[in-house]
Protein backbone atom coordinates (compact mmCIF):
# COMPACT_ATOMS: atom_id res chain seq x y z
CA UNK A 1 0.00 0.00 0.00
CA UNK A 2 3.06 2.63 1.11
CA UNK A 3 4.28 1.85 -2.46
CA UNK A 4 1.44 2.25 -4.39
CA UNK A 5 0.77 5.86 -2.48
CA UNK A 6 4.81 6.53 -2.87
CA UNK A 7 3.91 6.31 -6.82
CA UNK A 8 1.38 8.08 -6.95
CA UNK A 9 1.99 10.57 -5.13
CA UNK A 10 5.29 10.93 -7.25
CA UNK A 11 3.62 10.73 -10.12
CA UNK A 12 1.40 13.80 -8.86
CA UNK A 13 4.03 16.01 -8.07
CA UNK A 14 5.74 15.06 -11.84
CA UNK A 15 2.75 16.07 -13.78
CA UNK A 16 2.47 18.78 -11.71
CA UNK A 17 6.33 19.63 -12.59
CA UNK A 18 6.00 19.49 -16.18
CA UNK A 19 2.26 21.01 -16.05
CA UNK A 20 3.73 23.91 -14.33
CA UNK A 21 6.89 24.37 -16.67
CA UNK A 22 9.18 23.83 -13.38
CA UNK A 23 11.19 20.95 -15.41
CA UNK A 24 12.74 23.63 -17.86
CA UNK A 25 15.87 24.75 -16.50
CA UNK A 26 15.23 28.30 -18.49
CA UNK A 27 12.29 28.96 -15.88
CA UNK A 28 14.29 28.41 -12.81
CA UNK A 29 17.65 30.27 -14.13
CA UNK A 30 14.94 33.30 -15.04
CA UNK A 31 13.53 33.17 -11.97
CA UNK A 32 16.76 33.70 -10.51
CA UNK A 33 18.08 36.26 -12.63
CA UNK A 34 16.76 39.25 -11.74
CA UNK A 35 19.02 41.56 -14.22
CA UNK A 36 17.01 40.14 -17.48
CA UNK A 37 13.97 39.41 -18.16
CA UNK A 38 12.67 38.14 -14.76
CA UNK A 39 10.20 35.03 -15.26
CA UNK A 40 8.19 34.86 -11.73
CA UNK A 41 6.56 31.35 -12.56
CA UNK A 42 8.33 29.55 -10.05
CA UNK A 43 7.43 31.93 -7.12
CA UNK A 44 3.60 31.22 -8.03
CA UNK A 45 4.55 27.52 -8.66
CA UNK A 46 5.49 27.56 -4.98
CA UNK A 47 3.27 29.78 -3.24
CA UNK A 48 0.00 27.11 -5.12
CA UNK A 49 2.63 24.11 -3.58
CA UNK A 50 2.61 26.13 0.27
CA UNK A 51 -0.45 26.99 0.30
CA UNK A 52 -1.97 23.37 -0.77
CA UNK A 53 0.66 22.41 1.84
CA UNK A 54 -0.58 24.74 4.81
CA UNK A 55 -4.15 23.86 3.88
CA UNK A 56 -3.95 19.91 4.08
CA UNK A 57 -1.68 20.45 7.27
CA UNK A 58 -4.15 22.72 8.73
CA UNK A 59 -7.42 20.33 8.02
CA UNK A 60 -5.56 16.92 8.35
CA UNK A 61 -2.24 16.49 10.01
CA UNK A 62 -2.37 18.86 12.74
CA UNK A 63 -5.55 16.77 14.37
CA UNK A 64 -3.36 13.68 13.93
CA UNK A 65 -1.00 12.08 16.74
CA UNK A 66 0.88 10.07 14.19
CA UNK A 67 1.00 10.37 10.16
CA UNK A 68 -0.76 7.54 8.29
CA UNK A 69 2.52 5.70 7.28
CA UNK A 70 4.88 6.18 10.71
CA UNK A 71 4.57 5.81 14.21
CA UNK A 72 5.08 9.89 14.83
CA UNK A 73 5.77 13.30 13.61
CA UNK A 74 9.06 14.21 12.80
CA UNK A 75 9.61 17.83 13.08
CA UNK A 76 12.70 19.76 13.26
CA UNK A 77 14.37 21.19 15.90
CA UNK A 78 16.97 24.18 16.60
CA UNK A 79 19.81 21.49 17.34
CA UNK A 80 19.01 20.40 13.69
CA UNK A 81 20.10 22.79 12.54
CA UNK A 82 23.93 23.05 12.71
CA UNK A 83 26.75 23.46 10.15
CA UNK A 84 26.68 20.52 8.08
CA UNK A 85 22.52 21.16 7.04
CA UNK A 86 23.35 24.98 6.20
CA UNK A 87 26.52 24.24 3.88
CA UNK A 88 24.84 21.37 2.49
CA UNK A 89 21.47 23.73 1.82
CA UNK A 90 23.92 26.43 0.26
CA UNK A 91 26.06 23.49 -2.29
CA UNK A 92 22.22 21.93 -3.16
CA UNK A 93 20.78 26.28 -3.86
CA UNK A 94 24.15 27.09 -6.28
CA UNK A 95 24.07 23.50 -7.89
CA UNK A 96 20.47 23.99 -8.88
CA UNK A 97 20.88 27.24 -9.44
CA UNK A 98 23.35 27.07 -11.89
CA UNK A 99 21.58 24.73 -13.77
CA UNK A 100 18.02 25.16 -13.05
CA UNK A 101 17.84 21.53 -12.41
CA UNK A 102 16.63 20.15 -8.23
CA UNK A 103 16.17 16.76 -8.00
CA UNK A 104 12.68 16.65 -8.46
CA UNK A 105 12.61 18.23 -11.98
CA UNK A 106 15.89 16.52 -13.05
CA UNK A 107 14.13 12.86 -12.36
CA UNK A 108 11.25 14.07 -14.46
CA UNK A 109 13.34 15.28 -17.28
CA UNK A 110 15.69 12.38 -16.89
CA UNK A 111 12.64 9.89 -17.36
CA UNK A 112 11.53 11.67 -20.19
CA UNK A 113 14.64 11.02 -22.39
CA UNK A 114 16.42 14.75 -21.83
CA UNK A 115 20.43 13.92 -21.72
CA UNK A 116 21.20 16.88 -19.71
CA UNK A 117 18.70 15.86 -16.62
CA UNK A 118 20.46 12.59 -17.12
CA UNK A 119 23.79 14.31 -16.10
CA UNK A 120 22.34 16.24 -13.59
CA UNK A 121 20.56 13.03 -12.05
CA UNK A 122 23.83 11.08 -12.49
CA UNK A 123 25.89 13.48 -10.85
CA UNK A 124 23.56 13.82 -7.76
CA UNK A 125 23.70 9.95 -7.11
CA UNK A 126 27.36 10.03 -7.39
CA UNK A 127 26.94 13.09 -4.69
CA UNK A 128 25.07 11.10 -2.90
CA UNK A 129 27.46 8.05 -2.51
CA UNK A 130 29.93 10.11 -1.97
CA UNK A 131 28.50 11.58 1.20
CA UNK A 132 27.58 7.90 2.26
CA UNK A 133 30.85 6.64 1.73
CA UNK A 134 32.64 9.11 3.86
CA UNK A 135 29.47 9.25 6.80
CA UNK A 136 30.55 5.45 6.66
CA UNK A 137 33.94 6.00 6.81
CA UNK A 138 33.35 7.98 9.71
CA UNK A 139 34.73 11.48 8.81
CA UNK A 140 33.88 14.39 10.48
CA UNK A 141 32.80 17.93 9.65
CA UNK A 142 36.37 19.04 9.75
CA UNK A 143 37.29 16.51 6.59
CA UNK A 144 39.43 14.24 9.28
CA UNK A 145 38.44 10.95 10.01
CA UNK A 146 37.31 10.65 13.81
CA UNK A 147 34.34 8.98 15.42
CA UNK A 148 31.42 9.63 13.48
CA UNK A 149 30.31 12.39 11.41
CA UNK A 150 28.89 14.93 13.80
CA UNK A 151 25.55 16.23 13.35
CA UNK A 152 23.99 13.53 11.52
CA UNK A 153 21.39 11.07 13.11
Amino acid sequence: MRLLIAALTGALFGAGLLVSGMTQPARVIGFLDVTRAWDPSLAFVMAGAILVNALAFWSIARRRTAPWFDGSFHLPTRQDVDRRLVAGAAFFGIGWGLVGYCPGPALVTAAAGSASGAIFVAAMLAGMLLQHRLRAAGVRETGSPGAGVHGLH
